[in-house]
């Protein structure tokens, strides 16, 4: 109870997402905190994503009625009262335990969709349970093809409504925040990372009870790996870096439901997913966790829009910490977000609590931000709206 009174505290007075971010960074040791908010070599993308968002401005209409404003959208063939989705992270449990069914039960009370990642802390099945709501699992592609397909047909089983298909990893990238700060998989316990603990005595209590928790989807994927940590480094070593057209063809054919492909950023990438039957497109760059250097999404967006020419709804990822940047996105012609980053900080700040209010906080400014633009309905925001 006490926990619970703690989390919704501090989750009270935070006011963006970036109080929620400072929030965590005082609960995690930098090794953990560095793993969940950096990005890869020089991290020119991942500052690149935000600043995106920001060199964008708008121009607002006057003299619209928005006394009541409606942030509903359609997605894949459901309603969906925000045009945000919840982005797959992975590892969430190692910075705050049970980070993975707190964020999907946020997502459920906000009528979102949440995408369970393949290398999360909760399977396939918990979260089904514990988090009944929309959902989505994401597959990374890994080389044992028979056990990509057994986490496909689990979450089939599990009545799971899309699979998202990440395409933009056929090796992992160098991210060397967690080189410096001794972030290694399988998890060391140095004397750099000790020292960091100690710092930092709420985390390290739960560690020193109850241990790191495993990545439960990928049991038995490496049979010398038995602990978590080890695990992660498996489904890092197990990427397949053949996975090409034919074998996405093969998972449309094997998933019966709605398929939707993450990780595009050309145009022609995306003409053609939307003529062999994918359901939806995401731009991304990983969030510039991989590639630095590749362009910032929402500066690829419009090529990739291009492509896909009307047939499937395109989304967007990286970057989004406002509302007013989903207005910006959906104004562009996105069908609308996904976050990642903005209710990882929230969960690791303060638990459900605290990703129930990053969705709070963006949902909300949205709101606002349409008022202040003359905007009634965010499904008619049109590029008219954005300046030049």
């Amino acid at each position: 109870m006490f926990g619970t009174r703690r989390h919704a505290t501090i989750a009270a007075r935070a006011h963006c997402i970036e109080d929620l971010r400072q929030e965590a960074r005082r609960y995690l040791p930098r090794v953990m905190f560095d793993f969940f908010d950096g990005g890869a070599e020089e991290e020119q993308t991942l500052s690149a994503n935000r600043q995106a968002f920001k060199e964008t401005y708008l121009r607002p209409r006057v003299l619209n009625n928005v006394e009541r404003v409606n942030t509903e959208i359609d997605l894949l063939g459901l309603p969906a009262r925000f045009p945000i989705c919840i982005a797959p992270t992975g590892g969430v449990g190692y910075g705050r335990r049970g980070g993975d069914i707190a964020i999907a039960k946020a997502a459920a009370r906000f009528g979102i969709p949440y995408t369970l990642s393949t290398s999360a802390t909760a399977s396939i099945e918990q979260v089904a349970e514990a988090a009944p709501g929309r959902l989505w699992f994401q597959a990374y592609i890994l080389k044992d093809q028979a056990f990509l397909h057994k986490l496909i047909e689990r979450a089939r089983v599990a009545e799971y409504e899309a699979l998202m298909i990440t395409v933009d990893l056929p090796v992992g990238g160098k991210r060397e925040r967690d080189l410096r700060n001794g972030f290694r998989a399988p998890f060391k316990l140095t004397p750099q990372v000790a020292w960091d603990g100690i710092q930092h005595p709420r985390w390290a209590a739960v560690v020193a009870m109850r241990g790191f928790p495993f990545t439960e989807n990928l049991r038995g994927l490496d049979r010398a790996a038995p602990t978590a940590a080890n695990a992660a480094s498996a489904v890092g070593r197990n990427y397949d870096p053949t996975f090409d057209w034919d074998r996405l063809r093969q998972l449309r054919d094997l998933w019966p439901r709605k398929l939707v492909v993450k990780g595009v950023m050309c145009a022609d990438d995306a003409q053609r997913l939307a003529g062999m039957g994918c359901d939806a497109i995401i731009v991304s760059n990983h969030g510039g966790r991989q590639l630095d250097g590749a362009m910032a999404t929402f500066r690829a967006f419009p090529e990739v829009l291009r492509g896909a020419d009307g047939r499937i709804p395109v989304l967007v990822d990286g970057g989004v910490r406002r509302g007013v940047d989903v207005l910006k996105a959906c104004a562009a012609g996105a069908r609308g977000v996904l976050i990642g980053r903005a209710t990882l900080f929230g969960a690791m700040a303060a638990g459900q609590a605290g990703a129930e209010r990053a969705l709070e906080i963006l949902t909300d400014e949205l709101a606002r931000s349409m008022r202040l633009c003359g905007v009634a309905d965010v499904a008619h925001a049109t590029a008219d709206l954005i300046g030049s």
